[in-house]
């Protein structure tokens, strides 16, 4: 089966969907669809090498929004038929509001409408699914309350990314998870996958009712569901 996939910029059931990809990938052609924001959550959460290992190949590729310009123009398979199915996920509220109004300005959302056009089943799964609160993973986190201000910070040192402003932050966007800063500080500033709760906007739960009642999209509520339809 031709499978594309496209990736928000969501960490909540980001890892669970790479692990899905991963399983997928044995028995099947996957093409990765990356939204900027999905690029740069996935290299904060370090998992963006897992998702590039799998890729090589036509219908096997890593398409990002940035390489795609305006047109997106491999979306245009979808358009034709060229896969068996197109899987979003996780998806961002953002995305989700843009789908439900029509709005199709990025590479995953223009290939939502492109496969659409061309009946490709599209299975999403929202990452705000329901009222209420949920428990999701952070990224990497510097936790100035535990830093001794150490006059040459290991952490800052270990970090080829230059990512780490010592006694200040982690830039993020700079930031691939690789963990070592996390071993190399004796103090535990570094802390990698803290949960915290989050409350589920209404708005946003509002906009998964109505991708619900979408022509050619199914809602689901975990990535490990998508088995279910292959």
């Amino acid at each position: 089966m031709k499978i594309a996939w496209g990736i928000t910029g969501a960490g909540h059931l980001l890892a669970e969907t790479v692990d899905v990809i991963e399983d997928l990938a044995e028995d099947h052609e996957i093409t990765i669809f990356l939204s900027n924001a999905g690029e740069e959550v996935l290299k904060m959460y370090g998992l963006y090498e897992r998702i590039a290992t799998l890729t090589g190949g036509r219908y096997k590729e890593l398409a990002l929004d940035s390489d795609q310009s305006f047109s997106y123009p491999i979306s245009g398979r979808l358009s034709l038929g060229k896969y068996d199915l197109f899987v979003l996920s996780p998806t961002t509220s953002n995305t989700v509001a843009k789908i439900v109004h029509g709005i199709a300005d990025s590479l995953v959302t223009n290939s939502v409408a492109q496969a659409g056009k061309g009946g490709v089943q599209t299975l999403i799964v929202p990452v705000d699914f329901e009222e209420g609160d949920v428990e999701t993973i952070l990224p990497s986190k510097l936790d100035l309350e535990s830093c001794a201000d150490c006059e040459v910070c290991e952490a800052s040192n270990s970090c080829s990314q230059g990512a780490i402003i010592p006694k200040k932050e982690i830039n993020l966007l700079k930031c691939i998870g690789c963990g070592d800063c996390t071993d190399s500080c004796q103090y535990d500033v570094i802390s990698a996958g803290k949960l915290v709760t989050i409350h589920m906007r209404g708005i946003d739960i509002e906009n998964t009712h109505k991708l619900v009642l979408m022509d050619g999209i199914y809602v689901l509520k975990h990535p490990n569901e998508v088995r279910k339809h292959i």
